[in-house]
């Protein structure tokens, strides 16, 4: 456990006590200060009062009286569509808010790192596709090299919760835009921007806000190193915009789209190969071709960010290429399943907008692919002309009719997982990839991605062995 730092003897008001709630109050205990807590589902309260906090309801009349800082949990809206009204009273207080992301930035360093040989590092990660690939990505690099680390934040445990880390230890968070937007401290050692693509424009009143969002993880603290990818327009503007002259090597520009050049720090993967070049000159080559658990050319992206921020932390690309050999991949992310009678199983549930389908069918030939569930803002049309290896789409969800009239491909409406895979299964050839890459969120049908993709290896792996 982090304990926060800076509220000793004082009330903090916790808003939301899922994981990541609960691990905030714990964490300001052990800090010395007083959580108060409020959620509105009982059985979110119950659990916190069984660990002996304090739950009051933070919409009542003066809830913030005495109050020094309210923490709100991620998925709570704290301006747009519209501010949660808890949130709204506490701002109308003068009472900040903050998330357990600045709370965590302001108690990870601690005197005892004056003691250390080599202080520990902080490498924070986001962008709209390809986050938890890079974090898991490089925390095996990095496992693999001998170097102490830990993943938390949006992939495995909350930044509270995590031990503090010791002498040259390594801290890779996942941060989402609805965490970077909100937190009141954001001091990485190393930051990196994946890439950018329509996501949660409601959440962020549209796209420049959205942009904004992740922005603030650069502009907020100024890390030391910024791995920026540039393959939209927004990772080029922000890389011109931390870089002081195109030979500046505080800034790593990678790419999956172009080779890039200059005199600068350069990553990019083209035809399967990840170049680093520095000052103009080529300094090591991977190919990453035969590595099953980095298909297509977004998870090369995902491996030039991970090569980059592994070198910004001093490692050498012999050593980071043994990690990126024997990374087995994350489970509903381009996941190879099964392999059986020439056809393969792809679970990549994960992809739950256009974008992150895109890549997923640009990685794969002879697709079966199996798509479906509840629409983004923006619609399907930026699939069209990316469906080329496509042999037939079995639609799933409540309105799979309706999504179904939008592909550009043959398309047949199967409505649950079951009837997908079945037909799927038994229209497959020796060559062809069953993927399931839905296009869509998971919620018309499941409680989220996860659930989603278990169904889907069940409903494979249950046909398999019937035979």
């Amino acid at each position: 456990m982090i304990p926060v730092r800076g509220f000793e003897g004082a009330r903090v008001a916790v808003l939301g006590l899922g994981r990541s709630g609960l691990a905030t109050a714990r964490a300001l205990r052990a800090g010395g200060a007083e959580a108060i807590c409020w959620d509105d589902n009982p059985e979110a309260r119950e659990r916190a009062e069984a660990e002996g906090f304090s739950c009051a309801d933070l919409s009542r009349a003066g809830a913030f009286d005495g109050i020094a800082s309210l923490i709100v949990s991620p998925g709570i809206p704290h301006l747009y569509p519209k501010p949660n009204p808890v949130v709204r009273a506490a701002l109308m207080a003068g009472v900040p808010v903050d998330n357990d992301i600045g709370l965590f930035f302001r108690s990870v360093a601690t005197g005892e790192w004056d003691k250390f040989d080599q202080p520990p590092k902080v490498v924070a990660i986001t962008g709209s596709n390809g986050k938890s690939t890079t974090v898991a990505l490089l925390q095996h690099i990095l496992e693999q090299a001998g170097r102490d680390s830990q993943m938390a934040g949006n992939i495995g445990r909350g930044v509270l919760d995590i031990d503090p880390p010791g002498n040259g230890g390594v801290i890779v968070l996942e941060l989402s835009s609805y965490q970077t937007e909100l937190a009141r401290a954001l001091t990485p050692d190393v930051a990196v921007f994946t890439n950018l693509s329509p996501d949660h424009l409601d959440r962020h009143g549209g796209m420049g806000g959205y942009f904004a969002a992740k922005r603030r993880l650069f502009a907020e603290g100024g890390p030391d190193r910024a791995i920026v990818g540039v393959d939209e327009d927004e990772g080029l503007f922000l890389a011109g915009q931390l870089s002081e002259a195109a030979s500046d090597d505080r800034v790593i520009r990678i790419s999956a789209a172009q080779k890039l050049t200059g005199p600068g720090w350069q990553v990019f993967a083209r035809k399967g190969f990840l170049s680093e070049y520095r000052k103009g000159r080529q300094v090591a080559s991977i190919d990453l071709r035969p590595m099953q658990g980095l298909p297509g050319a977004h998870n090369h992206q995902n491996a030039c960010a991970a090569y980059a921020a592994a070198r910004a932390l001093g490692l050498a690309p012999r050593m980071i290429e043994g990690g990126l050999e024997s990374y087995p991949g994350l489970p509903h992310r381009s996941q190879t399943i099964a392999e059986a009678g020439g056809v393969r199983y792809v679970n990549d549930s994960k992809a739950t907008n256009v974008d992150s389908a895109v890549k997923a069918l640009s990685a794969f030939g002879n697709i079966r692919w199996i798509c479906g569930g509840l629409e983004k803002d923006g619609g399907l049309e930026a699939l069209k002309g990316h469906t080329g290896s496509v042999r037939r789409a079995y639609v799933i969800g409540r309105e799979a009719a309706t999504f179904a009239m939008q592909l550009d491909v043959d398309a047949v409406v199967c409505t649950t997982m079951g009837e997908a895979v079945a037909q799927a299964m038994a229209e497959a050839e020796p060559g062809d990839t069953v993927l399931l890459a839905p296009s869509a969120a998971s919620f018309d049908q499941y409680d989220n991605f996860e659930q989603r993709g278990e169904d889907f290896i069940a409903e494979v792996t249950r046909r398999l062995e019937n035979g």
